[in-house]
């Protein structure tokens, strides 16, 4: 059987891009990293071709997923041209994850291109040992083996010594080539604020309601009892660290059949057993009337959904454009959903009341928003919880969106602005008041 002319690329995704991580972020957790994966696949075949002087076949893809169903990244990754997926399984053992059958399933393949003398090249981009009797089989075969590495991040080696004794060829992959495709997050400036002057996300979504903060205030300036009136001073009820009451189970029943709280007389109507869902207890705002369905506060229930304003034609679009144009990075995923939401708004009455909500975006929507931000590999490696700085980044990207498009809105319904008026002052009416 005659050898083809050509070349394939096999590539230990845990190898390179945790060594990219170490690189650019100074630790080899993938999630420190945002990856342009159609970058780095047409670098990868450009270099290829470059150093091997031959064409390419194929690019393989060896990676570990969660009982191997590809995640998003492995969907965008078998649509590419020229580029084929093989996925290992990913397991924790003492909390770390590790990959397992990656190793295995890159021998095996090496050793059948080789037997099969499918191309006269191949290029390893990996740094495992294991891989050695792979290589050695190949070579046998009368292979070419080029053995690339990533630029370690101590500028020593961060591949086996054996294997880079033995390969062909070798090759660097710098911090320059790297940073073609892969970045490293900036996590300080996830929650940088948007373009109308905000406090930070975090630092509101921390902070105590206005209203429990009077009453921690006023609870602090009172005075304390004098030494001769402390035993007549009534034991207080359990409170919350906004200050109010904890009900007791017998407090929650009878709220159902409290009087009336402005008129204080009992009346036929007062006593009238209210509805399940008309009350519920907040501890940071007390008794809440629940006006909307199933217990929702009347502002939000009447927001749509994602899901309620998406067809069936809009969801298979959707799919498509999240495997492949969406990079997966928190804040983009933000700014997708926002978009999206937005653009199949069937009033401009919704965008503008979601807009005053700011920042805590509706209970429903937001547990849309982190589902949907998950089906971006976002609970991979961080114990099935998505981290709290992408949380950050996720809604932060999606409040930069929704300002941005309740500003043009706003803009677009003033004609003209007064003689005199700055133009920021277009958009003070966005900015919601404290609560």
């Amino acid at each position: 059987m005659e050898r083809v002319d050509r070349c394939v690329v096999l590539v230990d995704a845990g190898y390179l891009l945790g060594a990219a991580a170490s690189l650019l972020a100074g630790e080899p957790s993938r999630s420190r990293i945002t990856v342009d994966h159609a970058a780095l696949i047409q670098g990868l075949r450009e270099r290829a071709e470059a150093d091997t002087q031959q064409p390419l076949l194929r690019i393989y893809w060896f990676d570990g997923a969660p009982d191997r169903v590809p995640q998003p990244e492995h969907r965008r990754l078998r649509v590419m041209s020229r580029v084929t997926v093989r996925l290992g399984a990913l397991t924790r053992s003492d909390g770390r994850w590790a990959q397992k059958g990656v190793d295995a399933a890159m021998h095996a393949e090496l050793t059948e291109l080789a037997r099969n003398r499918a191309c006269s090249d191949v290029v390893l981009v990996t740094g495992d040992g294991d891989l050695l009797p792979g290589l050695m089989s190949a070579k046998e075969h009368g292979v070419a083996v080029h053995l690339w590495a990533v630029q370690a991040a101590d500028g020593d080696y961060n591949q086996s010594e054996d294997l880079v004794a033995e390969a062909d060829e070798r090759r660097v992959l710098d911090r320059a080539w790297i940073t073609r495709a892969v970045r490293a997050k900036d996590l300080a400036g996830l929650c940088s604020p948007p373009p109308v002057p905000r406090p930070d996300i975090a630092a509101i979504l921390s902070a105590p309601l206005p209203e429990a903060a009077l009453a921690e205030a006023a609870r602090n300036g009172a005075a304390a009892p004098a030494d001769d009136d402390r035993e007549a001073v009534p034991v207080p009820a359990p409170t919350t660290p906004g200050g109010k009451s904890v009900p007791t189970p017998k407090d929650l029943a009878g709220a159902l059949r409290a009087p009336a709280p402005h008129t204080g007389q009992h009346t036929a109507a007062a006593t009238t057993p209210a509805p399940a869902s008309a009350l519920r207890w907040s501890s940071d705002k007390g008794w809440i009337d629940r006006a909307g369905p199933l217990g929702e506060p009347a502002e939000t229930a009447s927001l749509p959904t994602l899901a309620q304003l998406t067809s069936a034609e809009q969801r298979w679009a959707d799919r498509e454009e999240d495997i492949t144009t969406v990079g997966g990075d928190p804040f983009e995923v933000g700014q997708v959903f926002a978009r999206r939401w937005m653009e199949r708004l069937p009033e401009t009455a919704h965008l503008q009341k979601l807009a005053t909500m700011y920042p805590r975006i509706p209970h429903r929507i937001d547990g849309e928003l982190l589902r949907y931000a998950a089906r971006f590999g976002l609970l991979a490696h961080k114990d099935d919880q998505i981290d709290e700085h992408d949380r950050y980044a996720i809604r932060a990207g999606f409040w930069r969106e929704i300002d941005v498009r309740a500003a043009a809105e706003h803009v677009a319904a003033v004609p003209a602005a007064a003689p005199g008026t700055a133009p920021g002052d277009l958009t003070a009416p966005l900015t919601p008041a404290a609560e």
